[in-house]
């Protein structure tokens, strides 16, 4: 019985094997075996050349050693033979061989300081009118404001009575208070605003670092805070015409409407409004990495639930050419406002952050400058001529005042001998007279 169902077990299990697929399998393994051998075949060709190339190599590189090892000898037979000159000629001419040494220091020490003029670039500025006008602007905006994202609304609004929507830009809960590392990134941008304010040079070091400068964004918050999300951060972009405008931030979704321009700020009670910001970042046109701005890093706080802060921005084009970056910017210039809203004072108006710019109608263009090989060249020769000819005339100068010191001067140690000389053929010539007078 257990035979009988052994061979039907048997019998089924043959049943289910496919002979085609064993024979596509077979034929598969053949093929793989075939392409190991050819494979193997060709990784012996391979270690049989590279052994012969490796050979050959070693070959050369012997005989470069060789090479090597007597270059060293007749370098050092090159070099023996100048410090024996070398010394014979300070003990034979010591005046002339220390003005040549200070002469060859000198140029050595200056040639080096105008290799690194060379190498060094500088920031040409120009002025022209722009004369585009019907492209669009670009504003990048990353603004912290200490209120609730749903009781703040953004837009812009220019003089064509045209608003733009904020679709661009992102609304996202954050806590205003920043972290220790972002509070000491913050200090650290604030330092470097200072600088810039009072070395004006310095932009011209960031425009040449560009893309290799530091990050100009907020560093994110560390994992684990367990604070209230109290503020909204508005960051993103948006496109505007090319004419002046007033980007805001204030209580209330924008709404358009047919007359003008509104915001839904009855709902909000007047005790929620606390428009303390902190601008992390606010450019205009192409963003350019590790390019700062001068509102960047701006941290206000408020003093009442009433305040207005306005920026009275003016914006310049900018197109910065650079051996790293060439881009369409924007410079800008700003100054800034605030006041208490107190209509029962007579100082009127609306709670919020407005940004009022203005677009200059000059453009300046940056480029980055270098000096010619053929200048480099010819200042190169004029150093060498001229410490030469100065080298020259202070020898001979110092040669002449020595002469003078020492009373070897030509004029005052021959003379003097002539005359006697003179003297003496004239006494020997009156002699000779007298005594033929005598005979």
């Amino acid at each position: 019985m257990d035979q009988t169902a052994s061979g039907i077990f048997c019998n089924r299990m043959l049943s289910m094997v496919n002979s085609e697929d064993v024979n596509a399998i077979i034929q598969a393994q053949r093929h793989m075996l075939d392409r190991f051998e050819k494979t193997n075949e060709m990784l012996i060709n391979f270690n049989s050349l590279s052994s012969v190339r490796l050979q050959q190599m070693n070959d050369h590189f012997v005989l470069h050693t060789r090479t090597l090892i007597e270059m060293k000898k007749d370098l050092d037979s090159i070099f023996r033979r100048i410090r024996t000159l070398k010394g014979k000629i300070a003990k034979q001419y010591p005046a002339a061989f220390s003005m040549s040494l200070v002469a060859f220091t000198a140029m050595a020490l200056l040639a080096f300081f105008e290799f690194f003029v060379y190498r060094d670039t500088w920031m040409k500025y120009e002025y022209e009118v722009d004369k585009d006008f019907s492209s669009k602007l670009r504003i990048n905006i990353d603004i912290t404001v200490a209120m609730r994202c749903q009781f703040v609304g953004a837009d812009v609004l220019d003089l064509a009575e045209t608003m733009v929507a904020s679709e661009g830009l992102q609304y996202e809960p954050v806590v205003f208070e920043l972290s220790p590392q972002q509070r000491q990134w913050h200090r650290n941008l604030l330092v470097v605003q200072n600088q810039l304010r009072e070395e004006h040079s310095l932009q011209d070091v960031l425009y040449k670092s560009v893309l290799r400068g530091g990050p100009t964004a907020l560093p994110p918050r560390e994992e684990g805070h367990d604070q209230p999300l109290n503020a909204c951060r508005i960051h993103g972009h948006l496109y505007v015409n090319k004419v002046a405008g007033n980007f805001h931030i204030t209580v209330g979704k924008a709404i358009p409407h047919p007359r003008g321009h509104a915001h839904l700020a009855a709902l909000v009670s007047h005790e929620t409004y606390n428009f303390s910001h902190r601008i992390d970042h606010l450019s205009f046109g192409e963003e350019v990495p590790g390019i700062l701005n001068p509102l960047d890093g701006t941290e206000k706080v408020c003093t009442d639930h009433n305040q207005m802060f306005q920026y009275f921005i003016t914006v310049v084009p900018t197109k910065l050419e650079t051996y790293k970056v060439s881009a369409d910017t924007h410079q800008y210039s700003v100054t800034e406002r605030e006041r208490v809203i107190n209509h029962a004072t007579g100082s009127h108006g609306v709670s919020g952050i407005f940004m009022k710019y203005d677009l200059s109608s000059l453009m300046v263009r940056v480029t980055e400058q270098h000096m010619p090989l053929w200048q480099f060249l010819v200042r190169l020769c004029g150093i060498v001529g001229g410490i030469f000819s100065t080298t020259g005339m202070l020898h001979n100068l110092v040669g002449f005042c020595v002469d003078v010191v020492c009373c070897r001067f030509k004029l005052g140690v021959y003379k003097p001998k002539e005359v006697s000389t003179l003297h003496q053929h004239g006494k020997d010539q009156t002699r000779l007279l007298s005594e033929n007078g005598e005979q």
